[in-house]
């Protein structure tokens, strides 16, 4: 291989050898040297080939240095052979000068060193790399051994060196054996530049091989070793002059060099010494403060890597406690806007927890890259405590965690975050959900608890449930939130886990008859408030909390067997008493419901069961003071009296008996009396007590109208949409749902809105009858009602579809479809007009629907988003400007904060597009009107801050045939033109409206990601150059030269195909001259829509749309021309090919349009008739 020589200057630290040569015993030394005929030389085995012509070396002593490189670059570099010549041997003209320490052996000397570099392409490295081998017979290595005063056992810094670098090497004995060498010097500058001189050589390896890794461990274990024995010597001299002051300083000289492999090896230099030094390492002021400064200025490297070792480098000069440290400062700016991962990684991994960094720390727990939120849970798991995080981060962290997309995320949290909490509270769960409120997150919580249980086996959860009793029942004064919630959780995950957790929760849950009792005493003993106990906070948190307590206790109803018959209605029973009870919260009435409905399978049973809880509910038995009628208490006045008179009358009578001494008589008179005076007793009492009646009375307060209200909802939620309105149903609808929505209290309006929806489902007519109160609903009322009603509107449209509610007004017409033929025609045009009105209320409806999309409201535009998502993806509605809206809401900035309204466009758009290709025609329709409205929105349009280019690029994808679903390829319309066929000639014809617009370089890029057909190449290549001739702009032309390029390549690759590969593939021959002609009608089809489409464009300025019309009539006219001229062509092509192929033409398999097909299909009739006639002439 071929070498050469050229002469330089180069100011080199060490000289090699001491040789007395000649010029011509150099080129001799040379050749021998690297022809490998020189033993010393042995394991060099390469040509060489030098010219010495102007090389000029004396007759005094030079000297020699051959640098082995390539045994050393893992990538191809040159070789270097450097000849070092005394001052005084130079020829008159003068070169720089540098001056050396003093050599040993030549003390004071003045070198000019003149460089002969000699470049070699060097072949592949090996696994490992060589240090440099120094010629035996020259004196370097015995002069620097003299300098050393070594003795031949001692380690040399290359064999240590080299011997580091194999894999199982202890590198402990290395670093002890070395320092027994460093330690026998008495001039140490040497070592260290002889140190430094052979760590250079991994430090050019940017590869992270097992070697070079070895090796910069080595080196750093070895200067740092000596770091605690100058501590303990407290010699500052050497301290100053030691291996890691002189190390350090290299390192920092060296760190911002060109090649990035140095700088990436000084910093992981860096960070493994600083790593090394002990944990009460100190180092110089000043030179913490040139690391810090040189490390700070890599963060801002261009490789990833060069800014991953500087922020590893840096940990250790952090201060958590400086709150303007400026690591710290950068570590936080780097963890939300370093746009590599690692980096962001490697900044977790270094970060110290504060209060200051603890928040940037959480936030990358919702990083895009599942590898940095996983070690964000790792650090929050070892490194913060659970009280340093807020109940809310602590809520949120476990949300997102245990639901993340990602199961390593999943398992991190569950393993380890949670347990690091557990051992904080010493193993109590119950402590560790009071820590996490589970009355405000009981998802949450269960969520961690599921968690948890998934971890130990079902024997272990059932016995550390400790806290029941022998009824297997939580004592009521035990009772608290979180082991009410733990208690449900542990029923629900034994019984998800079939028939063994089934059986083990018999050992925790009594039996039916008996919890319903144990329910029924709890929630009796709710406390009902006073006035002044509702203004006492202290009340009404516990209040709550009993109230959260009883919730969980109704729902462990639903882990129950109930299939034994006693237990089942003695279940039913409590359930009717508790939810007719006047006691029971409002908040429990749902829960209460739905447990009641679901052991009751029978719908009519299900719906005279609320029907009569509803009545008792809303018109409960009281007894009434029935005041007495006048005549009534006159009657008892005359009766009292009459009583009174017969009373003295008796009396009377018996002081004559006595007086007479008839004893006998005197007794009966005496026993009279007794009797008189009880009647006139009880009549006295009669009239003071009034009447006291039974009698029931409707309530029409708004807590027990919202109760009634929210049993019926839960009752038509589980009704089947099979199931009409009956009897019973019409009179709660006609009594209370209908009464609910002109009620005064918004909760009880909007409750009225869910049933009136609901009911709007089981019946078709119903909701026709209804729809337009729905509507006003959402004009005139509160958001939450607005909000209720668009949802049953939606749901409305979604089962029963848009024509519905203009079904029978059509029907109509159809059935009188004979008597407006016989009638006048005044009566067709009324019908005219009728059948137009209800096109318009359709039309209206949607509009209505679709201006909901700018509410001011979040919640608003959230449901009406996603109500028309769910529309178009089922299929009930098909619009390109309700996609185009859609679109523009999700890019627009104002809803960057709605994170429901985001996440569903962005689960819609890839779904809708792909599932048919009639969707990707749609957002095919929505590409120019969308854009178009992106290019006009005004500077304070929030609008305006998109990026175009990223709405283009996201059209042109969902729009790619490649993308589409399996079952839709398989479809005939696959095989068609596709959708970015037609896409490609509108922006053709966009791109001509206005050449020169600066939204044309949009429109072109957006060209070059289309998938064209093959069979459409050849009609869009005249819109091209078309478009190169007007378009000025060079970015413009540059990109449509290199889309036109690809198109001439694809059409060259599909026109020379085998014409025998043809045949076989279609199974007929086709005709090259016919095709041109079909693909010209297919393109005047394409382009026809194309500039209908034009028309609906958005409104522009004035002096913009009349540009706009002009571009389009000029081009429409050109178009024409173009196409006459080419179907002149293609005539006569045909006329003059007609005799010469005989065989019949068939059509082309693509089908663009109906139009196209139409057209080519009479032109081929004309072909064979002529082709007939010719047979029929011969």
């Amino acid at each position: 291989m071929g070498l050469w020589v050229r002469l330089a200057t180069l100011q080199e630290h060490r000289i090699a050898t001491c040789s007395p040569l000649r010029p011509i015993w150099l080129a001799t030394r040379l050749i021998q040297t690297w022809t490998g005929s020189d033993p010393n030389f042995t394991d060099v085995n390469r040509s060489l080939s030098i010219d010495l012509s102007g090389l000029w070396i004396g007759p005094l002593p030079a000297f020699l240095r051959l640098h082995s490189l390539p045994r050393l670059f893992r990538l191809p570099g040159p070789l270097t052979l450097i000849l070092a010549v005394p001052t005084t041997a130079l020829p008159p003209p003068a070169v720089p000068t540098a001056t050396r320490p003093a050599s040993p052996n030549s003390p004071g000397c003045s070198y000019d060193y003149s460089v002969a570099r000699l470049f070699l392409q060097v072949p592949p490295p090996p696994s490992c790399f060589s240090l440099p081998d120094r010629n035996s017979r020259e004196t370097a290595r015995e002069k620097f051994e003299l300098a050393m005063g070594a003795e031949k056992k001692l380690l040399q810094i290359k064999d240590a060196f080299e011997m580091a670098q194999k894999p199982h090497q202890n590198h402990a004995k290395l670093v002890a054996a070395l320092k027994r060498t460093y330690n026998q010097l008495k001039d140490r500058m040497v070592f260290h530049e002889e140190f430094v001189h052979y760590l250079k050589y991994p430090m050019i390896i940017y590869k992270r091989e097992p070697a070079v890794e070895q090796v910069i461990n080595f080196a750093a274990k070895f200067v740092t070793s000596f770091d605690q024995l100058e501590k303990e010597d407290g010699n500052e001299e050497e301290e100053e002059n030691s291996l890691l002051s002189y190390l350090f300083n290299f390192l920092l000289e060296s760190h911002s060099a060109n090649s990035h492999a140095v700088r990436l090896r000084v910093c992981q230099l860096v960070n493994k010494l600083l790593g090394s030094m002990p944990e009460n390492a100190q180092i110089d002021d000043d030179l913490f403060d040139k690391i810090n400064e040189a490390m700070l200025i890599r963060l801002k490297d261009k490789i990833p890597n060069v800014r991953i070792q500087a922020v590893l480098a840096l940990a250790r000069l952090q201060d958590p406690s400086d709150e303007n440290c400026p690591v710290v400062n950068v570590y936080n700016a780097l963890l939300e806007n370093d746009s590599s991962s690692e980096v962001r990684r490697a900044v977790l991994s270094c970060i110290a927890p504060s209060a200051k960094t603890l928040p940037k720390i959480v936030g990358r727990t919702m990083d895009v890259k599942e590898a940095v939120r996983k070690l964000a849970y790792e650090v929050l798991s070892e490194k913060v405590h659970m009280r340093a995080l807020s109940i809310a981060q602590r809520v949120k962290l476990l949300q997102q965690g245990l639901n993340d997309r990602s199961d390593a995320v999943k398992e991190v949290v569950q393993k380890k975050l949670l347990q690091a909490w557990l051992r904080l509270t010493e193993g109590d769960v119950l402590e560790l959900l009071h820590r996490l409120d589970v009355e405000n997150c009981p998802k949450v919580a269960v969520s961690v608890l599921n968690a948890m249980f998934s971890l130990s086996p079902l024997n272990d959860l059932v016995q550390n449930c400790k806290n029941l009793d022998n009824r297997k029942l939580i004592p009521v004064e035990d009772l608290t939130a979180e082991s009410a919630l733990y208690w449900r959780s542990l029923c629900e995950y034994l019984k998800s886990k079939g028939e063994e957790g089934e059986a083990l929760m018999e050992q925790i849950l009594s039996e039916p008859a008996t919890y319903a009792d144990y329910l029924l005493s709890y929630l009796q003993n709710m406390p009902v408030l006073s006035e002044e106990q509702r203004e006492d906070f202290s009340c009404i948190e516990n209040l709550l909390t009993k109230e959260f307590i009883g919730q969980q206790l109704i729902l462990i109803i639903g882990c129950m067997d109930t299939t034994e018959e006693g237990g089942r209605k003695r279940l039913l029973a409590v359930l009717q008493e508790i939810l007719i009870l006047p006691t029971t919260s409002t908040s429990l009435i749902s829960s209460l419901v739905e447990r009641l409905l679901s052991i009751i399978k029978d719908d009519d049973r299900r719906i005279h069961t609320v029907a009569e809880i509803i009545s008792e509910v809303r018109e409960p038995i009281v007894t009434v003071d029935t005041p007495i009628d006048a005549a009534e208490i006159r009657k008892q006045q005359l009766k009292l009296a009459e009583i009174k008179v017969k009373l003295l009358e008796t009396k009377e009578a018996l002081e004559e008996c006595v007086t007479l001494q008839d004893f006998n008589r005197a007794l009966v008179l005496k026993e009279k009396i007794t009797e008189l005076e009880c009647i006139k007793s009880d009549l006295i009492k009669e009239a003071e007590q009034p009447e006291i009646k039974e009698m029931r009375v409707e309530k029409n307060d708004p807590e027990t109208l919202l109760k009634c209200l929210l049993m019926c909802y839960e009752l038509l939620k589980q009704m089947s949409l099979s199931k009409e309105i009956g009897p019973t149903m019409n009179g709660i609808i006609e009594s209370l749902i209908l009464p609910g929505i002109t009620n005064v209290h918004p909760a009880v309006r909007n409750m009225a809105v869910l049933c009136l929806g609901c009911c709007a489902l089981q019946n078709k007519d119903f909701a026709s009858q209804h729809l337009a109160l729905l509507l006003q609903v959402l004009q005139i009322d509160d958001i939450k009602v607005k909000r209720s009603a668009l949802k049953a509107v939606f749901d409305q449209l979604m089962l029963f579809g848009i024509e519905t509610f203009r079904a029978k007004k059509v029907n109509d017409s159809h059935s009188e479809e004979t008597e407006i033929r016989s009638g006048d025609i005044e009566e067709e045009e009324t019908k005219i007009k009728e059948l137009e009105e209800e096109t318009a209320t359709v039309h209206n409806l949607l509009q209505l629907l679709s201006s909901f999309l700018d509410s001011e409201f979040s919640e608003l535009r959230t449901e009406a988003a996603e109500g028309l998502a769910k529309l178009m993806f089922s299929g009930r509605l098909i619009s390109a400007k309700l996609l185009s809206r859609l679109i523009l809401l999700w890019y627009n900035p104002v809803t960057e904060e709605d994170t429901q309204l985001r996440h569903c466009l962005g689960v819609f758009f890839p779904l809708f597009a792909y599932a048919n290709r009639t969707n990707q025609e749609c957002f095919e329709e929505a590409f120019l009107p969308t854009l178009r409205t992106l290019f006009n929105a005004p500077a304070s349009s929030p609008l305006a801050e998109v990026d175009i280019a990223n709405v283009s690029e996201l059209l042109v994808d969902l729009t790619r045939p490649s993308g589409l679903n399996p079952q839709a390829k398989k479809s005939q319309d696959y095989q068609d033109l596709t959708v970015h066929d037609s896409l490609a000639v509108k922006i053709c014809n966009e791109i001509l409206i206005d050449p020169t617009a600066p939204d044309v370089r949009i429109y072109a890029k957006a060209l070059s990601s289309l998938e064209l057909s093959k069979y459409f190449t050849k009609d869009l290549l005249v819109l091209l150059e078309e478009i190169l001739e007007k378009v000025k702009d060079k970015l413009c032309q540059r990109a449509i030269e290199k889309f036109k390029m690809n198109l001439n390549l694809s059409k060259g690759n599909y026109f020379d195909k085998d014409r025998s590969e043809v045949e076989q593939e279609t199974g007929t021959i086709t005709s090259e001259h016919v095709n041109p002609n079909e693909e010209e009608k297919n393109k005047e089809a394409d382009q026809s829509p194309v500039n209908e489409h034009k028309d609906n464009a958005p409104t522009k300025q004035k002096s913009t749309r009349s540009k706009a019309n002009r571009g389009q009539r000029k081009v429409n006219t050109e178009a024409r021309s173009v196409n006459m001229r080419r179907n002149r062509k293609t005539v006569a092509s045909d006329s003059e090919s007609g005799d010469e192929v005989p065989e019949p033409v068939t059509l082309p398999s693509s089908r663009p349009s109906r139009r196209a097909k139409t057209a080519a299909l009479e032109k081929t009739r004309m072909n064979l008739s002529k082709l007939l006639n010719a047979e029929a002439d011969d």
